[in-house]
This record gives structure tokens, sequence and C-alpha cells, in this order.
């Protein structure tokens, strides 16, 4: 390195020199020109680094966006030298700029660069801030998931300036796990230059310059959901799992997150048409005080569930969830402005109240109890180990009986994912409720047959694991009994 800094006499130049190996050595030299020029000697293997094509590729992604223009000599041409310098950075950031300044156009172009998508972005946000922390950030939504969003252990991040000098190209501590689609950029001016990952993860700074542009992005979603529904009905389509993700391990944000969630419910006839929580609460009638919601293998099942049926009688709207981390996201969601969540699966729900029960109503089904009030310990004899208990089924309607969950316990989704991941699944028995009403139920507890009524109460209690998606655990069997008595039917 030779430097000469302004105002000094040519003599008193400096020159500073080292081999790489820890040692350095200074000397007085006559420099005419004030101004430092840096000398490197390449090793041989390294002699890649004087092409220009790859210095041209250093200079644009480490200091395409500092004020002072990098320059290389025009390379020459076949009868000489071509003479002459080149710029090649830009020397101007883009988030430097004023918003006001910079077309729609440039922000899509610029998020093409970075994110090394063909496609538009689904939104931004370009700030400033200054205050605690001083730094700019342009931060984009991509309108399509990554190949890789679902693998959490993938390099993610936005890149990480300091001072428009290229610091990072994954910083991941910017940002929590559950936002790592975002891409953008992040310029701060009170990170030093030589900052590593070893540094950001102890400078307490990176946790404040975390929680603030987690709340910016948020709230650029929140935004979008009010303003641009179908943009957002498309981001929720492409990213809506890992925002779960979030309810689960953010919260801080947990509430903010709660309002962007999307559910299928009963309000709607497809999937494809989601509701938001607060559209629930404004649909729930007077008396109800409870968000009811229910898991399942996929929308079709859960749409022709019996556990719907009290419900659907009460004119109570049901969440529907049939994605596959649905059962272990909702075991970080408590309530919702102040109304509790009730998984319909694993409480029964007394709908008497809701519903509107005449006088008349409540004593048939009062009557239909005691009609069948032993049935349910002798189906549990039958019934043996495989279910925990058998009891009534209050909320079903038309349907003879259902299988539900004790509280706390892993419900069938989850098993389900777990046994696909080869992970050992705690035992678990099912709860059968059957419904007093039912004239199938009123028939099974006229049978005095014993093999015929154990061949019956086999196939209701099947017969309850189909209607949830769940196979038999004797297929077999299952179909032995059913046609056994379908000849007994043909036969009469």
């Amino acid at each position: 390195v030779s430097t000469r800094k302004a105002g000094s006499e040519p003599a008193e130049g400096v020159k500073w020199s080292s081999k790489g190996d820890g040692d350095f050595t200074t000397e007085q030299l006559n420099i005419a020109q004030r101004g430092t020029s840096i000398t490197l000697h390449l090793k041989e293997d390294a002699k890649d680094f004087v092409q220009p094509w790859q210095l041209r590729s250093i200079i644009t992604k480490f200091s395409d966006h500092i004020q002072l223009p990098v320059q290389m000599p025009l390379e020459k041409e076949k009868d000489g030298d071509a003479g002459g310098w080149q710029t090649i950075n830009k020397a101007k950031a883009l988030w430097t700029r004023a918003k006001n300044e910079i077309k729609d156009e440039e922000y899509t172009e610029f998020f093409k660069s970075l994110a090394h998508d063909g496609s538009d972005p689904l939104a931004w946000a370009h700030n400033r801030v200054e205050g605690k922390l001083e730094y700019t950030s342009l931060l984009y939504l991509p309108k399509t998931a990554p190949f890789d969003l679902y693998n959490r252990e993938f390099p993610r991040g936005v890149k990480l300036y300091a001072q428009r000098v290229f610091i990072m190209d994954k910083a991941e501590q910017l940002l929590p796990l559950y936002l790592r689609f975002v891409k953008g950029v992040v310029d701060s001016s009170d990170l030093p230059l030589n900052v590593s990952r070893e540094i950001l993860q102890r400078d307490e700074r990176l946790e404040t310059l975390k929680n603030a542009l987690t709340k910016r992005i948020l709230a650029m979603l929140e935004t979008m959901a009010k303003e641009k529904p179908a943009d957002f009905q498309s981001f929720w389509n492409e990213f809506g799992r890992v925002i779960k993700e979030g309810v689960a391990e953010d919260f801080s944000n947990r509430d903010s997150l709660l309002k962007l969630l999307r559910f299928a419910s009963t309000h709607n006839e497809t999937a494809e048409e989601n509701v938001a929580l607060d559209d629930y609460l404004a649909r729930m009638g007077d008396k109800q005080d409870k968000i009811y919601y229910l898991v399942g293998e996929n929308h079709e099942v859960l749409k022709s569930s019996p556990h719907l049926e009290g419900c659907k009688q009460a004119g109570i709207e049901v969440l529907l969830l049939a994605d596959r981390i649905d059962e272990w996201f909702m075991a970080y969601v408590h309530e919702y402005q102040g109304k509790s969540f009730v998984d319909l699966s694993r409480e029964e729900v007394d709908f008497d109240q809701l519903s509107n029960l005449s006088k008349e109503q409540k004593k048939v089904r009062e009557d239909n109890e005691k009609q069948v009030s032993d049935l349910p310990q002798r189906m549990h004899k039958v019934l043996g180990e495989v279910v925990k208990e058998v009891r009534m089924g209050h909320h079903l309607v038309d349907s003879p009986a259902c299988v539900m969950q004790e509280k706390g316990e892993i419900g069938m989704q989850m098993r389900r994912i777990m046994e696909a991941a080869g992970q050992e699944v705690p035992e678990s028995k099912p709860i059968l409720a059957i419904n007093p009403g039912h004239s199938l139920i009123k028939s099974l507890n006229s049978e005095q047959n014993e093999m015929r009524f154990a061949s019956l109460t086999n196939i209701i209690f099947d017969q309850a694991l189909l209607s949830e998606g769940e196979l038999p655990s004797d297929p077999a069997a299952y179909v032995g009994r059913v046609n056994s008595l379908l000849t007994q039917v043909l036969m009469q």
C-alpha cells in the first residue's frame, strides 16, 4: 500500500508491505501525487482473480452501491489499447434514493436481480428509520414460494449492508425463521464494516433491528389484507403455512399473526374460500362465546364429519382445518379477542341454549337417553381395550356415532404424520360417542342376541372411524361383518 495524504510533501509518502504471514514493514517513499494505491500479488492458484469478468463480478456483488465510482481500464482490442476507463458499479444504491424518485419499474427490476426471480414482486416496503437505530430497509414479498421454502435448515435471509458496503448475502439473524421467504436489503449506519456472523449473534442492536423489521413486514401484510384482499389471498396460498409456524414460535407478535390467518369454514362451499378470524367473530350470534374448529385429513372429510351436526342445527360456523400442520399449530392458539378455541373432536359441546331447543325437544332427548342408558356399558364391554369410553353424544343429529379424543392426547392427523415420519407414537384410545335418538342405536339397544350385538357394535365403531378418514384396525374383519349382516338381511 503506497499512500500520501493531502497537504504533505512528496517525500512524506509511506509504503506498507506484507507477505500475508502476519508480519509487515513500512518505509518512506517519494509519491508525486496525493492518494493511495494498493497492489495485490496473487498466488498461483488465484490467477482467476485477474480475469476482467471475475473482477467485474466481484465489484458488482460487493461494491455496486457504494457512492464512489469503481473503474477498470477498458479491455485491449486486437489492434492495440482501447484506452480509457469504465465505471463498473452503479455508485448509487436504489434504497438510498427518495421513494418519490423511484419508479415501480425500478423497484421491480431491482427485486428480480436481487432474488433471481423472473416474476414481479407481490409487494414491497421501502423505509428509512432514524433514532436509536439508523437504517434503511427495502423488503419484498415474492409472488411464488421457492422450492426450498419448507426446508428450515436452508440458508435464508436478506442482504446486509453497513454504510452501503456489502457485508452478508443471507443475514438470517435479521428476520425470524417463519419470514424466511422475504427478500430485500437492510443498510445499517450503526454496524461496523468488519461485522461477521459471530459479531451479529452477540450484538444487542440486532435484536432491536429484527423486531422492527418483523413488525414492518406484518404491517405490510395487514395493509395488503385490508386494501388488496385478492393479492393477500394469493400470498396466503403460497406462504400461509409458514405464517402458521410464526403463531407457534413468535409470542410477541402472535396477535398480529392471528389477524393474518385464513381458514376454510362451513360458511363457504369450497376450501379455497377462506375467512379471517375477524370475519368469523362478526358472524357470531349473541349467545355464542367460543370459536369452534375441526381438524381433519382433508376438506371433503371435514365437511361431512358427524362432529358438525350439532353446529349445523344451531347455525354455528365452524373452521375446517385440513393443513398437515394445523393440529400442531392450534396447540399454541388458545384464544382470539377474548374468545377461546374449541376443538369439536375433543370437546363435546351442548348446543341446547345455542340452538334454542324447545321443552318438547329437550324432553324427547332425555327420554331417548333413558331408553338406552345401559347401552354404553354393553358396547364398551364388547369393544374392550380398543376404546377408552363409550358415552352419549349430545351433539350428534343424523349419525349414529362418532369417535372423539381426550384433551391433551395426540389427534389422528398428528398420529398419521408421526407414523409417516417413522416416529414412535404414544398409545391413545378413542372415545366412542353414540346418538341415543338414532334408530340404529335404538335397535342395537333392543338386540338380545349377544353375537349379533357384538358384530353390530364393532361395525358401528369401525364406521365411526371411517367417517373421520381413519381405517379400521382390521379392515378384513370389518368387511366380513358387513357381508354377514347383508347376507342375513337379503335372506329374510
